[in-house]
């Protein structure tokens, strides 16, 4: 806690006045360019990740960056995107997943989830994640199973979002993009899907992709 205290005021007496004309910009609306649905990892900072500033992304987090499907309940998930997308006006959905994933490595371990019987039923929602992997990738061992696991299920929640009203109707405007990121946290290094490759790709050479869903079995990062 000693830590977090001296970080609160490093950040009012230093970083604030610092930035003091952006700040006061920000007292008087927001207006990100993109929602960035991501894992509540602690390892993973989405401002950080792509070198933004306060109020250029609207950040949405949870255990394993999953998106339920609409109707599946009245969680926060669906209410953020709506309000991101229907009040906010974002161009832009990121849905970021990451290797080492413990959130994942649990939707094929489920003896990790006893106990916590929350987890377990919100982790539910990957289940598609977790039927696509076991049944068509064979033989692949554990580390490789949560790599393409990780990917899949960016994949599977992609689709998710694409149930939610305010999403589906921005996307037969033709006003929202929706793109499928994969972050590698062990290097650094950020891949993207690309619909015609059917592939992750990295950071690179994925300006083009739409986060499509249809594939073939994926590669390892």
């Amino acid at each position: 806690m000693r830590k977090l205290i001296s970080g609160l005021h490093e950040y009012q007496h230093h970083v604030f006045k610092a930035q003091k004309e952006l700040f006061a910009k920000l007292s008087q609306g927001q207006s990100p360019e993109a929602l960035f649905i991501t894992c509540s990892d602690s390892r993973i900072d989405p401002n950080m990740l792509t070198q933004t500033e306060p109020g250029d992304l609207f950040v949405l987090r949870n255990a394993g960056n999953i998106v339920p499907p609409y109707g599946a309940g009245h969680g926060g998930e669906a209410a953020t995107i709506e309000f991101a997308v229907d009040k906010l006006g974002v161009k832009d959905i990121i849905i970021c997943g990451h290797s080492l994933c413990g959130a994942i490595k649990a939707v094929f371990n489920r003896e990790v989830l006893a106990d916590m019987p929350m987890l377990t039923a919100f982790l539910a929602h990957a289940e598609s994640t977790r039927r696509i992997v076991l049944e068509n990738y064979h033989d692949i061992d554990p580390e490789g199973l949560l790599n393409i696991g990780s990917q899949e299920n960016v994949l599977v929640q992609v689709e998710n979002l694409r149930t939610h009203p305010s999403v589906a109707a921005r996307l037969a405007k033709g006003d929202l993009n929706i793109h499928a990121w994969m972050y590698k946290m062990e290097t650094g290094a950020v891949f993207g899907y690309d619909a015609g490759d059917r592939q992750f790709l990295p950071a690179t050479e994925f300006m083009n992709q739409s986060g499509k869903s249809s594939r073939n079995k994926l590669v390892g990062l």
